[in-house]
């Protein structure tokens, strides 16, 4: 199947999904400036997947893929070294 990507994001959730099978999955990508951009995936963990899935979908995350299995990005790099704690609204909290 084609890679696919999240829903146009709402003002309230400017980051998607994108790369996976479903919209569902994928590398995490954050609107800012106008402009997307990735989330690096540099100690990513389920705590940090648990955030990005609760602000999209309402849901806490299965698992935590890293090492860019989703392809690595194009765009600028946004957001590095996350550290959730996985009780966060958002994952630029």
């Amino acid at each position: 199947p084609s890679p696919t990507a999240t829903p146009a994001p709402t003002i309230g959730h400017p980051l998607r999904l994108v790369g996976g099978t479903s919209e569902y999955e994928g590398r995490v990508e954050i609107l800012h400036d106008g402009q997307w951009g990735t989330v690096c995936d540099d100690s990513w963990d389920l705590d940090d997947a648990n955030v990005v899935c609760q602000q999209l979908f309402g849901v806490g995350a299965l698992e935590a893929k890293d090492d860019a299995f989703f392809g690595e990005g194009s765009d600028p790099i946004w957001m590095d070294n996350v550290q959730c704690s996985g009780d966060e609204y958002a994952l630029w909290q």
